[in-house]
């Protein structure tokens, strides 16, 4: 695997954006007593459909405006580590949306909530991102 395809090492920039991650579902659970999920958090966001879509949308907001943050005060935009191939993007994000829905929630809810809250079912949707992860990295980086 050639070296610029490797991911670069980054533990503080990483344990920031996990304390970062980790003080957002504590704060949404302790604010409005929701879970801290992201899909969930979107679909809400639209004004139609929850009468509490005020909260969701600025959370949604804010996860767009953080990068913009960054490059405002760093000068730098945050690197791009996805491939730009958009067809293969679009499909990607398709089949996410739909494990999603068959998962009922994301990566963000039941591995961010979920096992923290040491629900057995996250554990399972858990278990199955990374599994699909796992095979889906494998076919793309050796076999394609």
């Amino acid at each position: 695997m050639p070296l610029d395809t490797i991911t670069p090492f980054t533990p503080l920039a990483s344990t920031l954006g996990g304390v970062l991650i980790g003080l957002s579902a504590v704060l949404v659970m302790a604010l409005f007593g929701r879970i801290a999920g992201i899909s969930g958090i979107t679909i809400g966001a639209l004004p139609s459909a929850r009468a509490d879509w005020d909260w969701r949308l600025a959370f949604v907001l804010g996860l767009v405006a953080a990068p913009l943050l960054v490059l405002l005060v760093t000068g730098e935009p945050i690197s791009q580590t996805v491939p730009t191939n958009l067809a293969g993007m679009g499909i990607a994000g398709l089949l996410v949306g739909v494990g999603t829905v068959l998962g009922s929630g994301c990566t963000s809810g039941h591995g961010v909530c979920g096992l923290a809250r040491l629900s057995p079912r996250s554990l399972v949707a858990v278990l199955t991102f990374l599994g699909f992860g796992f095979v889906t990295v494998f076919i793309l980086r050796h076999l394609i």
